[in-house]
């Protein structure tokens, strides 16, 4: 369902792009492989991959991808099969990633920070042939193995990626953190540097890309039990040329893109890695966000692209010495997987002169379907306006049937071709969210006349005091502007006079000194007076997952084992 001419989102297209940046594209009918290996042709000697002072051209990268597929047929792995990636980012992702999809097996997305439970319940609903992994995290799988004996486990050891001489480093500091240094010896182990050093060829497969699998996403499970979004090579292949189509600055072959946002993650998976690839990019490689480590290599690698999270950019800001290193490569930034606050936005375009916008997208959506234009008007506080190939509408929060007019609040639906084919053998979920090709995203939103669409905030966080709605992400806002805030977030909590009320947990900035009342009078000067938090609580840190999203679920537990407020007075 198109967009026809003359339509308020055809308006809103042509008076916020050029008309270089279509509003219908044709997405390629290839394999997301067959894009990536056009590149390879391309810049067979441009540097692909960069991982701490270690290089790997276009070609090498290529190479040791199709010596990991050889590896893996090797195993029995062939079309349709699922090979696990429980890996952080390192060079072994994209490698084992494009090995696994040259075969046309199935790449399922493991955060490294998954063990236990959270890794068996993973595992047995993919059921993998083959696991990817380092040595530091293969004793958490080796402790589930017996629950989920997935066949073969490749284990590279973090040092192969290194220089040769920070090898003895890196294992100084793995000693250090008590983390193994020796390879595992379990039989069903298999040597990673050995995978990718065995000559072998293995010829891309080809199928449809309309209907074959590429990756299973989980979903981030800040709200329940994970489900897999199962994205085709169309989805991927259409979100990055929507990415890329969106971005009017792109100069293929010289974009250099700073990729510390995980890439188990769609958003850093779509964003940092495959959009880069696709146009021959460089990928600089961060294992973790680590901030002090993350200046030292934009100054010696000179990004010009830094997509990230709202928290990384808010530490980004606070550092004191940013004059120090060389920050003004950066040309734009996308901001994504959690609201942006604008005080956060404008710092950081201050700092670097770069551009940040706010970005939107789910697992289930590849993960783009918004963005704000990097040419003319932006709408500080919105998401944007579609990218290509993308409608979205709001519909009522009770039905989901109901379509709303302009300016109205419901819940945000999209349509395009990055929407997932739906959730592995999970037909009910998939019926709840899909219908007619449009997907329900569960965030509150509305979309201004101009077709900008503004996330209210998720369907699940509302918070309902005395029959009135409020928003976490209004309270977070007026928080934010207060200068002892360093992070904040707001959630819903019993309360016997109003059924629920705001409980705000509060990170303060180093040095200083404010008290809940001040933060409560703050707000209600702000705001409504009902929306104000009742009670504040100061933590050292909000709880985050992987890619920095507050976990909001473990914050309204705490909430809910607070003593009820003081009754009002008014």
């Amino acid at each position: 369902m198109s967009a026809t001419p003359g339509d308020a989102a055809e308006r809103v297209w042509f008076q916020w792009y050029p008309p270089t940046v279509p509003r219908h594209l044709t997405i390629p009918d290839v394999l997301l492989t067959e894009l990536v290996e056009a590149s390879v042709r391309r810049w067979p000697d441009r540097t692909a991959l960069v991982y701490y002072g270690s290089k790997w051209s276009y070609r090498k990268f290529w190479e040791e991808s199709e010596r990991f597929a050889a590896a893996l047929a090797r195993e029995g792995v062939g079309p349709g099969d699922r090979v696990a990636l429980y890996l952080p980012n390192c060079p072994a992702y994209p490698i084992a990633f494009f090995g696994v999809l040259r075969l046309g097996a199935i790449v399922v997305q493991v955060s490294p920070l998954y063990l236990g439970q959270d890794l068996i319940h993973l595992l047995k609903d993919a059921a993998p042939k083959a696991l990817v992994t380092l040595q530091i995290h293969y004793p958490n799988f080796a402790k589930v193995r017996a629950e989920c004996p997935v066949p073969a486990v490749f284990v590279a050891h973090l040092r192969e990626f290194y220089p040769w001489y920070l090898r003895p480093f890196v294992n100084t500091v793995l000693r250090r953190q008590h983390q193994p240094t020796e390879f595992p010896t379990d039989p069903w182990v298999r040597p990673w540097k050995k995978a990718v050093t065995t000559p072998g060829t293995v010829p891309l497969a080809k199928s449809d890309p309309l209907t074959t699998p590429a990756v299973f996403q989980y979903t981030g499970g800040t709200t329940g039990r994970p489900k897999a979004a199962v994205l085709t090579h169309n989805n991927l292949v259409a979100n990055v040329t929507q990415g890329n189509a969106w971005n009017i600055r792109l100069e293929p072959g010289n974009e250099v893109i700073m990729a510390s946002i995980p890439l188990f993650h769609i958003y850093g998976l779509t964003v940092a890695l495959l959009m880069g690839l696709a146009v021959g990019g460089t990928i600089v490689l961060q294992t973790r966000p680590e901030i002090r480590e993350l200046l030292k290599l934009i100054d010696r690698y000179q990004p010009t692209q830094f997509p990230g999270v709202p928290a990384l950019y808010q530490a980004f800001n606070r550092q004191p010495d940013l004059a120090k290193y060389q920050i003004h490569s950066i040309k734009y930034c996308v901001s994504g997987s959690a609201p942006l606050p604008v005080e956060v936005q404008r710092r950081f375009e201050e700092l670097t002169g770069a551009n940040l916008v706010e970005g939107y997208g789910l697992s289930e959506t590849s993960p783009i379907t918004h963005v704000n234009p990097l040419a003319g008007e932006r709408r500080v506080g919105s998401i944007g306006i579609p990218v290509p190939e993308t409608d979205h509408r709001v519909v009522d929060l009770e039905t989901g049937t109901r379509v709303l007019a302009g300016g109205e609040v419901g819940e945000l639906s999209v349509h395009g071709p990055q929407v997932m084919a739906g959730y592995y053998h999970q037909k009910e979920e998939t019926d709840l969210v899909l219908k007619d090709g449009w997907f329900r995203t569960g965030d509150v939103a509305r979309i201004d006349p101009d077709g900008f669409a503004y996330i209210v905030d998720r369907k699940k966080d509302m918070v309902d005091i005395g029959g009135m709605k409020v928003y976490p992400r209004e309270v977070e806002e007026v928080l934010f502007q207060h200068p002892a805030v360093a992070d904040a977030a707001a959630v819903g909590a019993p309360d016997p006079e109003l059924g629920e009320s705001v409980v705000a947990f509060v990170v303060k900035k180093p040095g200083a000194n404010v008290t809940a009342e001040e933060l409560i009078a703050f707000v209600r000067e702000r705001i409504a007076h009902y929306k104000a938090p009742r009670r504040v609580v100061f933590q050292n840190e909000l709880p985050r997952t992987g890619v920095q999203k507050v976990l909001r679920r473990v914050l309204r537990e705490e909430a809910a084992k607070l003593p009820p407020p003081v009754p009002r007075k008014e």
